[in-house]
């Protein structure tokens, strides 16, 4: 019996083109390019330790941080993607923003993407300077005191006054504790269902203390 004639399974013509498709796909999530690389959840959440903010509220926190850091603003999102990804998606070519993510998919948005692990909260490029940001949205990867923490100290050192912060309710003391931050009336959704009740919290006043109502901003801000 020659070696072409063994049992070695073989995929059919079928099977494979399948096959192909699939991972065409999974590169395009992992390697988004053009402007669709700022679309909300294009890059897939990790299941096991990533929660993605529905598009609806990333959209509405985006708002908020527009509105907040006013004109030719700089805003920093601190393990928030999704809202990075909505105010890029939005188009506000008159805004600075930076993305400090841990993960280094989000490596694809260029220089706007820094490296960022919590357990070294200043930790960053010395490009990046003291109270040089509007306002930062940060969203904590864990749901602990000792994260908040280390995560406070960039928010700290990064703001030049405003936070917004998003994260469990069981939070709300060590936030107020740690940041001076209060309970907005507005309440993130993600996703998917998470077992921790979300809320949103911030230290000025914000429109998100004014009612929980979503509100479509994308053809406001959307370039023609």
């Amino acid at each position: 019996m020659s070696d072409s004639d063994d049992d070695t399974p073989r995929l059919s013509a079928y099977t494979l083109a399948a096959l192909q498709e699939f991972f065409a796909e999974q590169k395009q999530h992992t390697e988004p390019s053009g402007d669709s690389k700022y679309n909300v959840g294009i890059i897939e959440e990790n299941w096991l330790s990533q929660f993605w903010y529905s598009r609806e509220t990333a959209l509405r926190l985006a708002q908020e941080a527009l509105s907040a850091a006013g004109a030719s603003g700089r805003i920093a999102c601190v393990s928030a993607p999704s809202v990075y990804q909505a105010l890029r998606e939005l188009r506000r070519d008159d805004i600075s923003v930076s993305i400090f993510e841990y993960d280094r998919r989000f490596a694809v948005y260029g220089e706007e993407f820094v490296f960022y692990d919590y357990n070294r909260p200043l930790d960053l490029p010395e490009s990046i300077t003291a109270q040089s940001f509007d306002i930062v949205i940060a969203d904590p990867p864990y749901l602990s005191e000792e994260c908040l923490g280390k995560t406070s100290e960039t928010i700290k050192y990064l703001t030049r006054g405003k936070i917004l912060l998003c994260t469990g309710a069981v939070m709300e003391a060590p936030a107020a504790r740690l940041l001076g931050v209060r309970t907005c009336a507005f309440i993130p959704e993600h996703t998917r269902s998470l077992a921790n009740e979300f809320r949103c919290y911030v230290n000025y006043d914000s429109g998100l203390d004014r009612g929980t109502e979503i509100q479509t901003v994308a053809a406001q801000y959307r370039a023609p």
